[in-house]
């Protein structure tokens, strides 16, 4: 007879957010129900309050990027969610989830066409990781990339038209989680903690 696996329900800020965490929920032995979400930091966090009632009655995990919000988690956690319920999942994303992405240097170098020794060694202390990230598109050597992944001229954006297709791509296909966690201590803990969670 077959285990059941465990149903869990999301929240993040986008598109690329969502892949990750199914992937990292897929990895530690769960089923990705349903993700809500995807419209945006400011949204999900005045959407938390909700979501953490519903992790009283069934697993939640919960993605936010840290971006420029603090130098680290531990100050925005007890303002941004207070008391957690017992099966909520709350990690932040140090800081952005290019982060985690770059943080798996060999296949990103591979991806976007640039030497390895071009990828950022240590992502979670970027200060820009989007900036980092186009900066990377710019440098390489498929021009399909830098013309989905760099922002045209003049065109007033700071990413190129299919930035967030290419990120998607990546983090279905290629990203290896266990790799990028040797990288990227946020996404080591929260790993830890989705397993932890699942095993409740």
């Amino acid at each position: 007879m077959l285990a059941e696996v465990t149903p869990v329900f999301g929240a993040v800020e986008g598109d690329p957010d969502e892949v990750v965490l199914r992937r990292l929920v897929h990895e530690a032995g769960g089923r990705v129900e349903a993700v809500y979400g995807k419209t945006g930091k400011a949204d999900l966090l005045r959407q938390l309050k909700a979501y953490n009632h519903a992790a009283v009655h069934a697993p939640w995990v919960v993605l936010v990027d840290l971006d420029r919000s603090a130098e680290c988690p531990p100050p925005v956690l007890p303002e941004w969610l207070p008391n957690p319920a017992p099966l909520m999942c709350f990690r932040i994303v140090v800081r952005a989830i290019e982060s985690w992405l770059m943080a798996d240097r060999e296949r990103m170098a591979a991806f976007m066409g640039v030497p390895y020794r071009r990828v950022p060694h240590d992502p979670e202390r970027l200060e820009n990781p989007k900036e980092a990230m186009v900066s990377l598109a710019s440098r390489s050597r498929s021009g399909a990339v830098r013309e989905d992944m760099v922002p045209r001229p003049g065109s007033g954006r700071s990413v190129g038209p299919a930035y967030t297709s290419r990120l998607i791509e990546f983090a279905a296909g290629l990203w290896r989680p266990d790799i990028a966690a040797e990288r990227a201590e946020s996404l080591q803990r929260s790993r830890a903690r989705l397993e932890k969670l699942l095993r409740q």
